[in-house]
């Protein structure tokens, strides 16, 4: 890394053999949410408006918030960070992958509601009763929480990143667990259990490897 270090917004991705270069997992994770997006499309466009109520909304649209910071940290990791720990690299991965085709589907059903893709309010946590700035999710990363990440290297950088990555998903889980038992709409309360399931088990992992670099 160079005297001056990087920030997440300013990260540009490390130059590597084919095989190793963090654009080969990009751009599939970029073919997989066109699917998705495709699918949902389609879907979309053969069925009516489905019902759903303020739930369903508040979260699809928050939880497409949230899924944006996992993904720039875990792109971040995959092609910033000297001396990654490998099976951190396999799980950031995982996270581009899934949260980005998680998005695709997120996009496709606010357009089935007939609402706004994207949260511009603001606000966010409104639909779960306690409305606060959006920059103060549960489990959102803070400014300097991750100006801290982008300037640590090696195993304080691995460190520091497992350690936010549980916190996100430990937001996202309880986001999610609302969503099943105040939510309307049965794609999104299926969507929100699977959501559980995926994070609560990479929060299982993350603790595995954050204990190892003890």
């Amino acid at each position: 890394m160079s005297d001056q270090p990087e920030t997440l917004t300013e990260a540009q991705p490390t130059v590597l053999p084919w095989w190793q270069n963090p654009l080969n997992f990009i751009a599939l994770g970029v073919a997989m949410l066109i699917f998705g997006v495709g699918i949902g499309y389609y879907a979309g466009h053969n069925a009516a408006t489905p019902d759903h109520n303020a739930v369903d909304e508040g979260f699809l649209q928050d939880m497409r918030y949230h899924h944006d910071q996992a993904v720039a940290m875990a792109y971040y990791y995959r092609t910033s960070v000297d001396d990654p720990v490998p099976l951190l690299t396999v799980l950031a991965e995982e996270i581009l992958l899934s949260q980005q085709l998680e998005s695709g589907r997120m996009v496709q059903m606010l357009r089935s509601f007939g609402v706004s893709e994207v949260n511009d309010s603001g606000k966010s946590m409104g639909w779960m009763g306690h409305e606060i700035a959006i920059e103060e999710m549960d489990g959102l990363a803070s400014q300097s929480e991750l100006d801290a990440f982008a300037a640590a290297t090696g195993d304080e950088a691995s460190r520091i990143f497992a350690t936010l990555m549980i916190q996100h998903h430990q937001g996202g889980v309880a986001m999610a667990t609302y969503a099943v038992d105040h939510a309307s709409n049965s794609v999104v309360i299926n969507l929100a259990r699977s959501m559980i399931k995926g994070q609560s088990g990479e929060i299982t992992e993350l603790q595995k490897i954050l204990t190892s670099l003890s």
